[in-house]
Order: structure tokens, then sequence, then C-alpha cells
């Protein structure tokens, strides 16, 4: 039987490991397999064959071939991983491969395509994908942008409770309470988890889309006026405002006999004199201003 020389193929050792895992694989973790190898071929000190065989052991009972001893560098740097990392992924998407490879904030793993995913389902008869409301993304989306956040802020920023909503994300373990703000009453505080990430495909918060509606100047805004109390004029309400120019388009209607009639304005009484009152004032002051040379 012919013997088929091994040769090192970063390209195939990292696709071997992938595959052989559904756990995501770390860049350092992939290092540490290239640097146990060569820990355990020196504490072998490199052996050949025919001492193997001497020794009564065949040589495929060696940790591993003899000949890649030579072949496996030293260091197998991250930025090398990665680069050939990415042309994997490269290669699986111009094939429309079933699996690609996926990168999270814990490392690289094989997936499958949303276009396959349901066989996969059907095999092991999964439930189909968690799919969030519009409130449960929105309330999402705030506490990814503004974490760590507390529940008050999250209802300042959306107008509406969030209780309902943000049980069902806390059940999702798509986010989890983070501690408490050093604010009255000790409020708990919320933060998104790696399931979060891993739900929205990046790596990590940094990556998330940049945003200026949800920035936390802007947020702050938000915040600040939704505590503030809200102060409302006449006209606010629907009432005329005791400006000048509203109360003499008031005093010319009110003195039409079809306003003094629809008004009842019978006596001295009635608003049309106290306007009137008003506006002698005004002129008064205005007139002493003018007099005035300090004014």
């Amino acid at each position: 039987m012919s013997e088929v020389a091994i040769k090192f193929e970063l390209t195939k050792v990292l696709e071997a490991l992938l595959f052989s895992t559904s756990e995501p694989l770390s860049i350092k973790e992939i290092q540490a397999v290239f640097a146990r190898f060569h820990d355990r071929a020196e504490k072998m000190g490199s052996p050949s064959i025919s001492e193997f065989e001497a020794a009564g052991l065949a040589a495929a009972e060696a940790p591993f071939p003899q000949e890649l001893i030579d072949e496996v560098p030293a260091l197998v740097t991250g930025a090398r991983i990665r680069d050939v990392l990415e042309k994997i992924k490269s290669r699986l998407a111009e094939a429309s491969s079933p699996y690609q490879i996926q990168e999270t904030s814990q490392g690289f793993r094989v997936v499958i395509t949303p276009e396959y995913g349901f066989w996969v389902r059907l095999l092991r008869e999964d439930a189909k994908p968690v799919r969030l409301s519009q409130a449960a993304l929105e309330t999402l989306a705030i506490i990814a942008y503004r974490q760590p956040v507390t529940r008050s802020e999250m209802e300042s920023i959306r107008g509406v409770k969030v209780d309902s909503v943000l049980q069902r994300l806390i059940e999702f373990e798509l986010v989890y309470a983070m501690g408490r703000a050093e604010l009255p009453g000790r409020p708990v505080q919320f933060g998104t988890t790696d399931k979060f990430l891993e739900f929205s495909g990046v790596r990590g918060l940094d990556d998330l889309p940049s945003t200026d509606v949800l920035s936390p100047e802007q947020l702050d805004e938000w915040i600040s006026k939704a505590n503030e109390p809200v102060q409302l004029g006449d006209a606010d309400v629907g009432l005329p405002s005791n400006d000048s120019f509203n109360l003499e388009n008031q005093r010319a209607q009110i003195k039409t006999e079809e306003g003094q009639e629809e008004l009842n304005l019978e006596t001295e009484e009635s608003p049309i004199y106290e306007m009137e009152e008003l506006l002698r004032r005004e002129k008064r002051q205005t007139e002493n201003r003018k007099d005035d040379p300090a004014g």
C-alpha cells in the first residue's frame, strides 16, 4: 500500500476545526491548537518512523503524521488565520454553498444559510426562529444604543410602558439586568447579552450601525424634556391670549351687535370692559416709556 504524503494546508486545517464543533472558535483557541502540536512534537523529541517501530509502535499510533513536524509554522499569526477564514467565507458565498462561516462575538463557526435552515429545523423538529414585535425591536434598540439604561428612561423615550416587552426580551436572553443606577430608589439598569450580538449578526456593540437619532446626547435631551412639566399657555388650550393684537381683534368682534348678542354682553362686568381697561393701561405704559429719556 503506497503512502500518501501529508502536507500542511492552513485552509483545510481551519475548515476541519470549524466543522468539528458547533461552538464558535476564537482565533486564540485556533492558535492554541498549533501551540499544542509543537508542544507535543517537542516532548516526543521528533522520533523517526523507524524509532517508533523499534519501540513496538506502528507509525499510525503516533499523535500526528511525523512529516508534518517540519511543515507546521512555529507561529501562525491571528492576522493570517483571519485572512484565510475570510477567503473561505468568500469561496463559500461564490459557490452558493448551503453553509457559511459566521463571525460572532465569541469567534468563528459554521452555520447553515437561511435558505436551507428550514430543512434542518424539520430534521430536528425545531420551532421557528424568534421574531420580535415592532415594540420589542424599538425597546431592544434603545437598550443596545443606550446601555446601561433604566426602565423609566426607556419609557421616557418610547412614551409608553415597557414592562411586558422588557420581560419578553429577558426571556429570550437578549437583555439582562446589569446592576443598579446611582439614582434615588436605585433603579435596575439593563444591557444586551452575547446572544443579542448573535441575534443581530454583529461581533460587538461597536459594529452596530451608527445613528444620530439614538445618540446619547439626543436621548438625554428627550429624557430631560419628558421629565420637565409642560407649561401651557392660553393659546395652547384654545383660549385667546391677552396680547395687544388679540385684544384688539376681540374688541372689534365684541363691539359688533352680533358679537354682543352672542356673548350676552350688556353690563360693565362683561369681558369687553376689562379688555378696554387693559388696552388703556398698556397704551399709557407705552407713552410713558417714550416720554422717559432713560427708557
